[in-house]
């Protein structure tokens, strides 16, 4: 039996659609001796958090910050906002949609679903449609479906809610930093994401971003009772610098690391790489026999789905990559189950990722007897990556 220090001789390689590989320097800024979460040395790193991730939102919002997954901060979103037995709208295209849905009813919300075909595109027309004959505390969207790979047109969404008393809220967890996002111009109401995707961090630290109009719903004293969720607590502590509770302070620390980062590429360019990156691995997984799942109009960026042809099943393709290659994608845990495949391409991606991707599906794909042209998944990417 191998010891403790036993090294595996193929590395371990994290291609999910989250929790993402974690870059060194990242990891070294994780690593630094723990603060003292109410002394300066924290403050000041905050600090610096707050001043670098308001780009990557399109706000001027300060954000709160959260020891959480993205799925406490889509709770906490609907909490701070709702009061018995309000009605809110629900978009559902995907897993993170019915989550959504799911967390809304167990507050008590009056829940109407706006149900979509999972991979086609969410009309704002329909969103339209109900909040003409409706009155909703929210509308409830996830931005970057990552159960499919849709991405939702927010600004349309955003525009028509504008002048509503209707709030637009989001979770982004799977397209902060992966994807374009405005809050401020967009008219997106609350913001939710989270350190383990396109942030480059472990999972643990989560954030939203609240507009001037939501604070005037949250600041009522009818809503839902709150406690560690509390937004009011979190706005009171950001303006000193500070966290409610106990921070993740080593945490902070790295996501404020994976913003420098950000910062140093560009924040352009970090979105160009990841739609030239998608779109190379989308093309080589093509030209190896996979069709891209989903509306091709609104195929995110960040997290690359693909249909599985009837004679193979997706769960053989995942088990076989990480079995021969320690490469790990996702399969699917829904309706969806066996039927995809989805890979990340999210935070620190790059050319030399997506051809061994594509040179390991390929052998996979081989064993499995399924007809390939040897090369044509790399020589697909490259064609896009030259471009």
């Amino acid at each position: 039996m191998p010891n403790r220090t036993t090294v595996p001789s193929v590395p371990y390689r994290l291609r999910l659609p989250g929790p993402t590989v974690v870059p060194e320097p990242v990891r070294q800024a994780i690593s630094q001796p723990v603060v003292n979460h109410r002394g300066p040395e924290f403050r000041t790193m905050l600090a610096r958090v707050q001043e670098l991730v308001q780009p990557v939102l399109g706000t001027a919002n300060s954000a709160l910050f959260f020891a959480s997954s993205g799925t406490g901060l889509m709770e906490a979103s609907l909490a701070n906002i709702l009061s018995p037995g309000e009605r809110v709208l629900v978009v559902v295209n995907g897993q993170f949609g019915e989550r959504f849905a799911e967390i809304a009813l167990i507050l008590g919300a009056q829940v109407d679903r706006l149900e979509i075909p999972w991979g086609q595109i969410v009309d704002p027309e329909d969103i339209a449609g109900r909040v003409a004959t409706a009155n909703y505390r929210a509308v409830v969207v996830v931005h970057n479906e990552s159960s499919t790979g849709m991405v939702t047109d927010l600004s349309s969404i955003g525009a028509i809610l504008r002048n509503r008393p209707t709030l637009l809220v989001v979770d982004s967890v799977s397209g902060l930093a992966g994807l374009e996002m405005r809050q401020d111009a967009w008219n997106v109401d609350i913001l939710v994401s989270a350190s383990q995707k396109c942030l480059m961090c472990p999972p643990g630290l989560a954030l939203a971003s609240v507009s001037a109009k939501a604070w005037e719903i949250v600041n009522r004293e009818d809503r839902l009772p709150r406690f560690y969720w509390d937004f009011r607590k979190a706005r009171a502590s950001a303006d000193k610098s500070e966290t409610p509770f106990t921070a993740p302070v080593s945490l902070v620390g790295g996501v404020k690391e994976a913003l420098e980062m950000i910062h140093e590429e560009s924040i352009p360019r970090v979105l160009k790489r990841h739609q030239h990156l998608s779109q190379a691995l989308r093309a080589g997984c093509t030209a190896l026999g996979l069709a891209p799942f989903g509306a091709e109009c609104a195929r995110s960026s960040t997290v690359v789905v693909m249909s599985v042809p009837e004679k193979l099943n997706g769960a053989d393709i995942v088990r076989g990559l990480y079995e021969r290659h320690r490469t790990v994608i996702a399969g699917a845990r829904n309706k969806l189950e066996g039927k995809i495949i989805r890979i990340g391409v999210m935070g620190y991606v790059h050319e030399a990722d997506i051809l061994m991707d594509l040179a390991y599906l390929e052998e996979v794909l081989e064993g499995l007897r399924w007809p390939i042209v040897r090369g044509a998944g790399a020589a697909a990417a490259e064609s896009v990556l030259k471009s």
